[in-house]
C-alpha cells in the first residue's frame, strides 16, 4: 500500500455548483475508494455508474499506457483506425447502422435530439420538430437536455430554456393525445430512469410506445446514458425489453472516466445528417477511442453480463430481506446492477451516516438512495456493503 497523502486545502478556485463531501480522494484499489488520511471507502456509486471497471484495473491500466505512446489527437477531418473499429464494435453487437461519438451524455442527447428533428423534417417538413421526454426522466443540463429534465430546480434559473421541448406523463393515453403524426419529431426516454428515483419502465409500456411511435412516423430515441452498457446485466438496456429504438445515447461507463459518449442511429435517421450538420472536435478520438474499445470488449463479455444478472438477483433478494427486519425501506426498483430503494429517513441523511461507516450512496430523489456499484463486484463484497447499510438504516 502506498504511502497517505496528505489532504489539499479545500479551494475557492472551482466553481460552487456541487456540494461535494468534505473527504479528498487520491487513489482506489478494487471497488475500494481511499482518502488522503486513508480511510477505505466501498464504493456503491461507481462514479454515478462509469467506473464499471472498478479501480486500478491493471489491463485498463496498460491499455492507457499504450494508447498513450500513440496518437492522441488529430481532429475529425483525418481517420484514425481506433475509433471506426469501435463504431464497428457498437454496430455488430446493436440494432444501429451508423455511429456519432461526442464527449459526454448531455452532449449526447443534445446530438440525438438534432439527428431526430432533422429527419423528421426530412419526412413531414419544419412543422414536426416537437421533442418530448416523460415525466421522471433525465437527460442532462445543457439548453435543450435540460428542457427534457424533469426538474424544476434545474430548469427554472435558465428560461427560456430551448422551445419545443415538452415532459409527458408516463401514461399511454397522454402520449396517444400528445404524439402528432403532423408536428412531433421525437420522443426520449431511459428504459430505468436513474436519477428520477431508479424508476424501470415496464416493457409492456415500452412496447405500446414503440407501437405508436412507429405507426405516426416518431423517432424514439433511448438514453442509456446511465443504464446501459451491461449495466442490467444486459449489453443494452432495450435488449431485455423486447424493442430497439431508433437512436440510442450512451456515455459514463464507456471509456472508464474519460469524456466519451456516442449516439447510435439506424440508417433511416442516419441518412437524413449531411457533411457539415453536426460536429465535435475531440469526439471519437484515437486515445479514448482506444481504451473505450477495450472496455466495451470487457462489458459486453458474456460471462460479465451473467455475472451482473446473478449478482443483481441476490441483491435485490438480500435489500428486500434487510426491509423486511429494519422496516426502513418503502419500496425498492431495479435491475442488474442499478437499484434504488424509499427510505423512511432523509436520503441525505443515510447517504452521511453510511459514509461515516466507509460506505458510499447517492440520492436519487429527497428520500431515495440509488445503488451503482461497479460491476466487477463480487459477491462478498455486496455482502459487505449491504452489512453497512442494514446498520446505517437501523440508527
Amino acid at each position: 500500500m502506498s504511502a497517505t497523502v496528505a489532504s489539499h486545502p479545500v479551494t475557492d478556485s472551482l466553481l460552487p455548483v456541487y456540494k461535494r463531501a468534505p473527504m479528498e480522494f487520491v487513489r482506489g484499489e478494487g471497488v475500494d475508494l481511499i482518502d488522503a488520511d486513508g480511510k477505505r471507502y466501498l464504493d456503491f456509486t461507481s462514479g454515478i455508474a462509469v467506473n464499471a471497471l472498478g479501480y486500478g484495473d491493471v489491463a485498463l491500466v496498460e491499455v492507457m499506457k499504450r494508447a498513450a505512446e500513440g496518437l492522441i489527437h488529430t481532429s475529425n477531418l483525418f481517420r484514425t483506425a481506433p475509433g471506426e473499429q469501435l463504431a464497428d464494435k457498437l454496430v455488430a453487437s446493436s440494432f444501429a447502422d451508423r455511429v456519432f461519438f461526442c464527449n459526454s451524455g448531455a452532449e449526447a442527447n443534445e446530438g440525438a435530439f438534432k439527428f431526430a428533428r432533422r429527419w423528421a423534417r426530412n419526412i413531414g417538413g419544419p412543422a414536426k420538430h416537437e421533442i418530448f421526454s416523460l415525466r421522471g426522466a433525465f437527460h442532462g443540463r445543457l439548453f435543450a437536455s435540460v428542457a427534457a429534465t424533469d426538474r424544476p430546480q434545474y430548469r427554472m434559473p435558465f428560461r427560456p430554456l430551448a422551445g419545443g421541448i415538452s415532459i409527458l406523463e408516463r401514461d399511454l393515453d397522454d402520449l396517444d393525445i400528445s404524439l402528432n403524426s403532423e408536428t412531433t419529431a421525437a420522443l426520449i426516454l431511459e428504459p430505468i430512469q436513474g436519477e428520477g428515483g431508479v424508476r424501470v419502465l415496464e416493457p409492456e409500456f415500452v412496447r405500446a410506445v414503440r407501437q405508436l411511435t412507429t405507426e405516426r412516423r416518431i423517432a424514439l430515441i433511448f438514453d442509456e446514458i446511465q443504464c446501459g452498457l451491461g449495466r442490467t446485466g444486459h449489453l443494452f438496456a432495450y435488449e431485455r425489453l423486447g424493442v430497439t429504438p431508433d437512436l440510442l445515447t450512451l456515455a459514463k461507463p464507456i471509456a472508464a472516466g474519460l469524456p466519451m459518449g456516442a449516439i447510435l442511429a439506424t440508417e433511416d435517421v442516419a441518412s437524413a445528417m449531411q457533411p457539415g450538420d453536426h460536429g465535435t472536435t475531440f469526439g471519437g478520438g484515437p486515445f479514448v477511442a482506444s481504451v473505450a474499445s477495450h472496455v466495451f470488449d470487457r462489458l459486453s463479455d458474456p460471462q460479465m453480463l451473467s455475472h451482473v444478472r446473478e449478482s443483481g438477483t441476490w441483491f435485490a433478494d438480500q435489500l428486500h430481506g434487510i426491509a423486511s427486519r429494519t422496516q426502513k425501506i418503502r419500496a425498492i426498483r431495479g435491475a442488474g446492477l442499478m437499484w434504488g430503494f424509499d427510505a423512511v429517513d432523509p436520503a441525505a441523511e443515510i447517504i452521511g451516516r453510511a459514509r461515516e461507516a466507509g460506505l458510499l450512496l447517492v440520492s436519487a430523489g429527497e428520500h431515495t438512495i440509488r445503488i451503482l456499484p461497479p460491476l466487477v463486484i463480487t459477491r462478498d463484497e455486496l455482502g459487505r456493503g449491504l452489512a453497512v447499510l442494514e446498520q446505517v438504516l437501523s440508527a
